[in-house]
């Protein structure tokens, strides 16, 4: 299974987008790059005073990737949140190669389908670089995270880096990759 996505590409995307966009020098073909997954807990976390919600997020979190993510720390002082800096307020994780084919496929096939009302994810949320940013409200959607010893919900931002230079690059390389873009926003109501 960790491989599907990655002969997938080598298989059919990369020649289709070749193909479509004209490109004769094969480094110019787009593909993936990387993909960083990151959970912010902001005052719940550090003012809060539960420092094992911080735990339990890099958790669940290297459950979901198979990667032990990095604790990120609060830069300056928030008062009005009772945030100290050095205090750990989140954790992230950067995925490359083989974790990342695997994260993707586990993403477009697996845990997409389980949102309740899914109807696609927004196909302008790309930054004008080729890279895409999408965010999820629980991490419950991904099957390695039991319901039974879910402790809290908890979001996640998840950033899919291309080496495509352009959106429409990138939108087609992702297409082709099986990630569900939604036609039409406006008919849509709920994003993700």
């Amino acid at each position: 299974m960790d491989n599907l996505t990655r002969e997938l590409y080598e298989r059919e995307a990369g020649a289709a987008l070749k193909e479509r966009f004209g490109l004769h020098n094969p480094m110019q073909i787009p593909r993936l790059d990387k993909i960083v997954l990151s959970m912010g807990l902001g005052a719940a976390g550090a003012a809060g005073g539960n420092s094992a919600l911080i735990d339990y997020a890099m958790n669940d979190m290297a459950k979901i990737t198979g990667q032990r993510p990095s604790p990120r720390a609060a830069r300056k002082h928030v008062s009005n949140f009772k945030i100290r800096a050095g205090a750990r307020i989140g954790c992230m994780v950067t995925l490359r190669r083989q974790r990342m084919y695997a994260f993707y496929h586990r993403l477009v096939k697996i845990a997409l389908p389980q949102i309740r009302d899914f109807r696609g994810v927004n196909p302008n949320s790309f930054d004008g670089r080729g890279n895409y940013a999408m965010g999820l409200t629980e991490q419950i959607i991904f099957p390695e995270i039991s319901y039974d010893d879910m402790e809290q919900t908890l979001g996640m931002n998840i950033v899919i880096a291309t080496t495509a230079s352009t959106d429409e690059h990138a939108r087609e390389l992702l297409r082709l990759l099986g990630m569900p873009f939604r036609d039409d926003i406006s008919q849509t109501g709920r994003e993700i």
